[in-house]
C-alpha cells in the first residue's frame, strides 16, 4: 500500500515502509526509548527490540481520508515516566513526517510493549 499525491505537475506514491522507516528513526532517536517492538511481541512473550532495518513490524500505517494515522509498538526504558516519553515520541514523529514528507498526520498511537533496564 502506498499513499498517493497529486498535484499540478503529475502524481507522487510514497510507500508505506518509506513512512514507517522514518517514523521509527525519528522514535528510537527519543529519550526514553529503548527501541521498537513487533505487534505481537505481547502474544508472543518475546522482547525483542527490532533493528533499524525492521522497523516496519513495529510501525503500521493507516490512510484516513486524506491523513495518516500512525501506530507505533514501542519499548521504553526503566525509570522514564512513560505518558512523557510517549507524548515526545507523537510530536517528534509528527513533525518529523510532516516536514520531511508534507502529509497531514491525524494520529499517533503509541503502544508500550514493555519496559527495559539498560546498561550504562
Amino acid at each position: 500500500m502506498s499513499v498517493e499525491i497529486s498535484n499540478d505537475y503529475g502524481k507522487i506514491d510514497i510507500s508505506n515502509d518509506v513512512i514507517t522507516q522514518i517514523a521509527g528513526g525519528a522514535a528510537v532517536e527519543c529519550y526514553g526509548i529503548v527501541g521498537m517492538a513487533t505487534k505481537n511481541q505481547i502474544r508472543d512473550g518475546l522482547t525483542d527490540i527490532l533493528r533499524k532495518e525492521n522497523f516496519a513490524k513495529g510501525v503500521i500505517v493507516r490512510q484516513e481520508a486524506d491523513n495518516l494515522i500512525i501506530d507505533m509498538y514501542v519499548i521504553v526504558s526503566y525509570g522514564t515516566k512513560i505518558s512523557e516519553v510517549a507524548y515526545q515520541v507523537q510530536s517528534t514523529v509528527k513533525y518529523t513526517i510532516q516536514k520531511l514528507l508534507g502529509l497531514p498526520i491525524k494520529a499517533v498511537n503509541i503502544h508500550v510493549q514493555g519496559v527495559r533496564v539498560t546498561n550504562p
